[in-house]
């Protein structure tokens, strides 16, 4: 019998349409031919509604995280919401201490979207993918009338291993410890911002945004004793501190003279009236290790193309009233508080 023929979808000048979410012959041939072509692998290859996984090795245990991504403008330097989507729940499973396994991933498409932006999208996150070696499993596309939504929303969720007695938590930290972070602060917002409001520098400010499980896997190794990891996304440096200290029941000290920030980052900041230590990062750690093991992690931060601009920015000190300070390059101090509200909405 002679197979029917399907019109191929038009990925220079088409767009997604509700038809493409109602579960019919659009349906399947949007995700057959974007998402996965793109994604194909041996689990997501049989077209079940969930994806039976190997178990992990005898003594570990299963880490899960998930996030969403509503990131505007879609794509900017050094990135886009594709891969964004996958650095930032990767991470979120690396700075557990955990190996990232598998990943599933869910998107809300609004009427209207063009096709080739979906499948940009989606071939960035199935780059991202494959470079970390950590694939995309299962997943769910909806599409919503037009207005309804803002082009694309993506819901990445991901699974890793935690070997037995590793425990990073940001509770761990103590009074003496060293606060290390990986490189220079701001990148990630401080793109998003000059892409909307048309800044111009001497050079584009670009995304940090990248996988860190190989970065976080050097830290484990270098300082036996390390309490914690984070990823400063959502309210930086400044926001993550703060939340260890709470964790913890510590303050923390930072020296803001030790604190790596790009040179056009610190111009676009001062432009706009921000600080740093308040803007989202997408490619970098939080290290907290014992004050002994400080010099051995640095270097062996330092010595992998992700942190070689890592630096001792602070050290945590006893404080029932678990402050972040810093201590400023005139000498004095200030607080380094909460935001007080969004200071950069839909950035991730």
């Amino acid at each position: 019998m002679k197979k029917a023929y399907v019109r191929p979808l038009d990925l220079r000048h088409g767009s997604v349409d509700l038809s493409h979410g109602g579960g019919g012959r659009a349906m399947v041939q949007l995700i057959s031919d974007i998402f996965a072509r793109a994604f194909d692998n041996e689990w997501l290859r049989r077209g079940d509604d969930g994806a039976v996984l190997p178990a992990p090795a005898p003594g570990e245990r299963l880490v899960v995280a998930t996030d969403a991504h509503v990131v505007s403008p879609l794509f900017f330097p050094g990135g886009d919401i594709g891969c964004l989507c996958v650095h930032g729940t990767i991470n979120d499973v690396a700075v557990m201490g955990a190996r990232p396994l598998y990943l599933a991933a869910s998107f809300v498409l609004e009427e209207g979207f063009p096709l080739a932006d979906l499948q940009r999208v989606v071939l960035s996150m199935a780059a991202a993918a494959k470079e970390a070696g950590v694939p995309v499993v299962t997943g769910d596309t909806k599409v919503v009338e037009k207005g309804k939504g803002d082009g694309i929303f993506i819901t990445t969720t991901g699974i890793g291993a935690l070997p037995a007695g590793r425990e990073l938590s940001g509770a761990n930290a103590r009074p003496g410890d060293a606060v290390i972070v990986s490189g220079t602060l701001g990148d990630h917002g401080m793109a998003i911002m000059a892409q909307r409001e048309n800044l111009a520098f001497d050079s584009a400010i670009r995304s940090d945004t990248a996988a860190l499980h190989g970065l976080a896997a050097v830290a484990m190794d270098a300082a036996p004793d390390l309490r914690l990891l984070r990823d400063p996304t959502r309210g930086g440096l400044a926001a993550t501190l703060n939340e260890i200290a709470q964790q913890s029941a510590v303050g923390i000290v930072l020296d803001e003279a030790a604190i790596p920030v790009d040179p056009q980052v610190a111009a676009a900041c001062e432009f706009l009236g921000l600080d740093p230590l308040n803007i989202a990062n997408e490619g970098k750690l939080i290290a907290v290790c014992p004050a002994a093991q400080a010099d051995g992690l640095l270097a062996a931060l330092r010595a992998h193309p992700l942190g070689v601009r890592a630096a001792k920015v602070g050290e945590v000190i006893a404080d029932e009233h678990r402050f972040v300070q810093m201590k400023t390059a005139f000498g004095g101090r200030r607080m380094v508080d909460w935001l007080a509200g969004e200071q950069l909405p839909r950035i991730c």
